[in-house]
């Protein structure tokens, strides 16, 4: 007869004694029966004392202050209320909108283009890219914001030359750039560096066995970048680009050194002129959190559709190398 061990609920249970007949009364009759009466044992779990007080500290501590935020009357809920949909906060509201959507619109661009010039075989490509990487990433974004806004005094005048003599069009370099494009420009431009080195750094994890798959097959290297490289490159892109995103939109505050409109600019004159400054200050955090929630569920579905779509571009490169 063969003898069955079984450790308890879950444990494995296996016949030591020779398997007879696997027939009616058979050894390996026994043993599945053995093993179902194990499997509808009740499975106990654990109880884990400590993570079950922590827990409960954890909640109580949170409902806490949650209920202090909620009661203090320095909060001013009801002025809170009044000021969140006023005029001058929604028209600062869209401008760190606009502000944060052309900042990192151009810091895409010239970001992609530095990392290719950093990938390039070609040294001055890669010199020049590198110093602009270098020069952006050494400057406080504060001494460059307010650097670009200061720009006329280095420059008085933009002129494009006209080769045959003279110039094609000048104009005043401070009726050019205003405070606002100083702003997009100085945040595009420092952003790009950053954003550029996570782009490089996302096209070189991309198996270098795909490029040459699609080399064999004729592909130009444009197309190769551009439907197999930079698909899977930006799926690896997204979680950081997103954080840097994130902190580009909040960055935008500094424009109120400059006198740009933007949100937190906008609650700071409502409240130098009726002093309610934490009532002001917390419509723009409620505001800036509401933001950063909209762009982490846009981060949250960037990275399924892109998640699918590398995944039918990986599944092409294997059956192209799996060609003969």
């Amino acid at each position: 007869m063969s003898e069955i061990r079984a450790g308890g609920a879950g444990a494995s249970a296996v016949p030591t004694g020779q398997a007879g007949p696997d027939g009616p009364g058979g050894a390996a009759e026994e043993w599945r029966r053995r093993m179902e009466e194990i499997s509808r044992l009740p499975h106990g779990r654990p109880l884990h004392l400590g993570r079950l007080i922590i827990a409960v500290l954890m909640v109580v501590a949170v409902a806490g202050l949650a209920v202090s935020v909620a009661r203090n009357p320095a909060f001013e809920w009801a002025t809170v209320a009044d000021y969140f949909f006023s005029e001058r906060v929604l028209n600062g509201l869209l401008n760190t909108i606009t502000l944060t959507a052309l900042s990192m619109g151009l810091a895409l661009v010239v970001s992609v283009v530095i990392a290719n010039m950093r990938l390039s075989a070609n040294p001055v490509l890669r010199a020049v890219s590198g110093t602009y990487v270098w020069f952006f990433r050494s400057i406080p974004l504060l001494v460059l914001l307010i650097l670009w806004f200061n720009v006329s005094l280095i420059y008085p005048t933009f002129s494009l030359p006209n080769p045959f003599g003279g110039d094609l069009f000048a104009l005043q370099t401070r009726n050019l750039m205003t405070a606002y494009w100083s702003a997009v420009l100085a945040f595009g431009l420092q952003q790009a560096a950053y954003t550029s080195e996570i782009i490089r750094s996302s096209l070189l994890a991309v198996p270098k066995g795909q490029r040459e798959a699609a080399l064999a097959l004729g592909m130009t290297p444009f197309d190769i970048f551009r439907r197999i490289v930079f698909p899977q490159a930006m799926k690896i892109a997204v979680p950081p680009v997103s954080n840097d995103l994130i902190n580009l939109m909040k960055a935008t505050s500094l424009v109120a050194f400059i006198s740009v409109s933007d949100l937190l600019y906008s609650v700071q004159q409502i409240y130098n002129r009726t002093f309610e400054v934490v009532p002001l200050l917390m419509v723009a955090t409620i505001w800036y959190m509401i933001l950063v929630s909209v762009l982490s569920v846009g981060q949250y579905y960037l990275e399924r559709v892109l998640g699918r779509s590398t995944a039918t571009t990986t599944r092409r490169a294997g059956r192209v190398r799996a060609q003969p």
